[in-house]
């Protein structure tokens, strides 16, 4: 493996995101923790409990899930996006760099990015919030395996988009719709029973749902089944990369 070439690309991406420290870092945390002031501090003191959990801490998995989904499809995206658009992909695609070296750097970068804005709001949210965590190695996996998988969708976002609204048509469209439907403010107990069965069909409620059994030891479904929601997904991406790499559909061309 040609670790220079992953390691320059790993780096320049990182390098990117102190340029815009503001729009990459400060800006989610800043939006996340209005969450917790609104939702968890003023509106969550006056609520019961959510299955034994303050609503404050039951709704903050979510809200680290929601920040950590969406900052890493826009970072996935946007790092290969711009050498499309600039044109330099073609310098990359003629150098002795294999393709895998090429996501590795460009996925690798967008998932420590995505990371650190996690676990960022996670300190942050400690001082809106009593939070505690019941299984620290297991949210640390849920967080890891998150932030692969939708670096992972983020980087064939941005190889298949053909300007910036299409790019930016996951992360603020769908993303959020699904988050907020996922059980991030409730618990799909409270739904009516054909609600409740619908709710298992949006793919968020398994992360939601997993990331927060991590913290409480409450989820609405077991923890085993929201990995496997995690590892198909990633086995989707990884198929669909592998036929992009390998006809080099929308990055050639």
């Amino acid at each position: 493996m040609n670790t220079e070439a992953v390691k320059s690309i790993y780096f320049y991406e990182m390098a990117r995101t102190r340029r815009t420290l503001l729009q990459s870092v400060i800006s989610p945390v800043l939006s996340t923790a209005l969450y917790f002031i609104v939702f968890g501090a003023a509106v969550g003191s006056r609520m019961q409990e959510v299955g034994g959990v303050s609503y404050g801490g039951f709704i903050t998995p979510g809200l680290i899930m929601l920040a950590l989904i969406t900052q890493c499809i826009s970072n996935g995206s946007v790092g290969i996006y711009f050498p499309k658009f600039t044109g330099t992909i073609y310098e990359l695609l003629s150098a002795p760099v294999a393709m895998s070296e090429i996501l590795l750097g460009y996925v690798g970068a967008a998932a420590t990015k995505g990371m650190m804005i996690g676990l960022i709001i996670l300190f942050t949210a400690m001082f809106f919030v009593d939070l505690r965590i019941a299984h620290p190695v297991l949210m640390l996996l849920f967080m890891v395996l998150t932030a692969v998988t939708f670096s992972l969708a983020g980087f064939i976002i941005g190889v298949l988009a053909k300007n910036f609204e299409q790019l930016n048509l996951v992360p603020s469209l769908v993303v959020p719709p699904l988050t907020f439907l996922g059980g991030t403010f409730y618990s799909i107990d409270m739904l009516p029973p054909f609600w409740r069965a619908v709710s298992h069909l949006n793919p968020v409620l398994y992360l939601v749902s997993g990331f927060r059994w991590s913290f409480f030891e409450a989820s609405d479904v077991h923890p085993l089944i929201s990995v496997g929601m995690i590892g198909v997904f990633l086995v989707i991406c990884l198929a669909v990369l592998t036929f992009i790499f390998r006809t080099g559909y929308k990055l050639r061309a």
